[in-house]
């Protein structure tokens, strides 16, 4: 047992996607306190935890879908675990990006010498298969 999966958590996290990307159609953005400061978590249809946007990826959505997340509900993303620097360290963090674009040349070399390491170069979407 992986004891990642004995801690699931109140959000999503990048091991919960295990190693794949998942396309996802956004619920609700809600601001909650998190880590005592407000943040947009963004809830999935048929997902049961939210995911905290930082401002890469929060930006990256409105660049997709406009800055109102109003207008982000009922619309389609694809989130992806990568590799970040953090405050000096490499972490595990999530992506995103809109659906159906193949990831960038430099993310899929990040994510293999990183281990995340899709079964196939254009893995089919997991948002089924995942359970977070």
């Amino acid at each position: 047992m992986n004891i990642e999966d004995a801690f699931p958590g109140n959000y999503i996290k990048a091991s919960d996607l295990k190693g794949r990307d998942a396309q996802l159609t956004i619920a609700a953005v809600e601001f909650e306190t998190v880590g005592g400061e407000s943040k947009p978590v963004v809830y999935f249809r048929g997902k049961d935890r939210g995911w905290v946007l930082n401002k890469t990826n929060a930006r990256t959505i409105s660049e997709i879908h406009t800055a109102e997340t109003e207008n982000w509900i009922s619309k389609p993303i694809t989130i992806y675990p990568t590799r970040t620097d953090y405050q000096g360290k490499m972490v595990d963090a999530i992506r995103v990006r809109y659906p159906n674009d193949t990831p960038p040349q430099q993310n899929q070399q990040t994510r293999q010498n990183s281990g995340f390491q899709a079964e196939s170069e254009n893995p089919a979407p997991i948002s089924d298969e995942i359970q977070f």
